[in-house]
């Protein structure tokens, strides 16, 4: 499913313990499209769209693609490679739950855009040591070091950690267990914590790596 992370709170088990959730508004979700391997697509998916947009904000194309599966324009749209018996359980059109898809305590899959930090260099980006802060270091406190390799090859190596533009990148979270479902409001309850700011758009999916 797609969604939206609304933020961290948290939650009390029968044994009175405290669980970390992230609250994520992954309903309803639209079937857009259903791609198969033996049409023009060449291969097994399902297009999913979630949170409604303005029409006067959604180009032509676009909308005719919307029109076309008989529902309004969405913000989010996401496409789920899935084996071919499971895409035929799909039509365009079709509403998906969350109560459709997961159940209490399902290990999932969590994808979304990690915070942007902008240009930072390796003590935030790497968690470097840096240098001595007494015995005559001058102005080279959080700088990272050598970075040459002589003669031989002679060039700074691909890889290098370096100072960069740091976050803003497709972060996964494994293995992550569902803890509530709240279907009357489109809401997933999950242990931990999950990619992006709040506000951000995630994909939830079965744990590929469940362990």
């Amino acid at each position: 499913l797609l969604g939206c992370k609304v933020g961290m709170t948290q939650l009390f088990d029968g044994a009175g313990n405290v669980v970390p959730v992230t609250v994520i508004q992954a309903g309803p979700n639209t079937v857009l499209q259903v791609k198969s391997a033996d049409g023009a697509d060449g291969y097994d998916a399902i297009q999913l769209g979630f949170a409604e947009k303005k029409p006067l904000l959604t180009n032509k194309p676009d909308a005719g693609h919307f029109a076309k599966a008989g529902t309004g324009p969405k913000k989010h749209v996401g496409e789920i490679r899935l084996p071919a018996e499971d895409v035929k359980k799909f039509a365009p059109g079709q509403q998906l739950k969350v109560t459709d898809v997961f159940a209490i305590g399902d290990i999932c899959d969590v994808t979304g855009t990690s915070k942007g930090r902008g240009f930072a260099g390796v003590f935030k980006r790497y968690h470097f040591a840096g240098f001595e802060s007494s015995h005559g270091t001058h102005e080279y406190f959080r700088h990272g070091g050598s970075i040459g390799t002589r003669l031989t090859p002679g060039h700074v190596m691909k890889g290098k950690k370096m100072p960069g533009h740091m976050g803003a990148e497709q972060v996964t979270v494994q293995n992550m267990t569902v803890v509530r479902l709240d279907e009357e409001r489109g809401l997933v309850f999950i242990r931990g914590g999950v990619p992006g700011p709040n506000g951000g758009f995630v994909l939830v999916r079965k744990a590929v790596k469940k362990g």
